[in-house]
């Protein structure tokens, strides 16, 4: 992976932590901005990472697809044209027609990452697809499992008293 599809990755998961962040920041004015920053640089690695992971994590459903494993074929893996569109994830932080936006960008961007993905596997672009839709669904529902458990952990850690 090249450093600029590296730097281009972790841009992209601060966008997505910035659209996933300003509506809760909007509501609670009281919010440190030390508090709010350090949240912003979390959630930008946690979710670049799992950007990062998208496509290895298709790859390898699409090998458990696969009728026999193709020897010496690599896991497709990011351009920075690719990665690129990722950048406008912000999107979601727009009120009402966020999600969707957020939905067709990552439909989008996962329409161009099945090409690539079709050519390392073998399978048709179709299948391709599928396996990127599956391993986004996944991945999506893990990292918002931590979310919410990151949420839980914070609302009771505010909620105890202060000696």
């Amino acid at each position: 992976m090249s450093p600029a599809v590296v730097v281009l990755l972790l841009v992209a998961g601060l966008s997505e932590a910035i659209g996933r962040m300003l509506p809760l920041i909007a509501r609670r004015s009281g919010a440190s901005r030390t508090g709010v920053a350090g949240l912003l640089m979390a959630g930008a690695v946690v979710e670049g990472t799992v950007f990062a992971l998208w496509p290895l994590t298709a790859w390898a459903l699409a090998a458990l697809v696969l009728p026999a494993p193709q020897p010496g074929v690599d896991a497709p893996a990011w351009t920075p044209g690719l990665v690129a569109p990722l950048i406008l994830a912000a999107v979601l932080a727009f009120p009402l027609l966020g999600p969707l936006l957020h939905l067709l960008l990552m439909v989008g961007v996962g329409a161009g990452l099945a090409g690539p993905l079709a050519a390392a596997t073998g399978l048709g672009w179709w299948a391709a697809a599928g396996c990127l839709a599956v391993a986004g669904v996944g991945l999506a529902l893990a990292v918002e499992a931590v979310r919410r458990l990151v949420g839980t952990i914070g609302a009771t850690g505010a909620a105890e008293p202060q000696p």
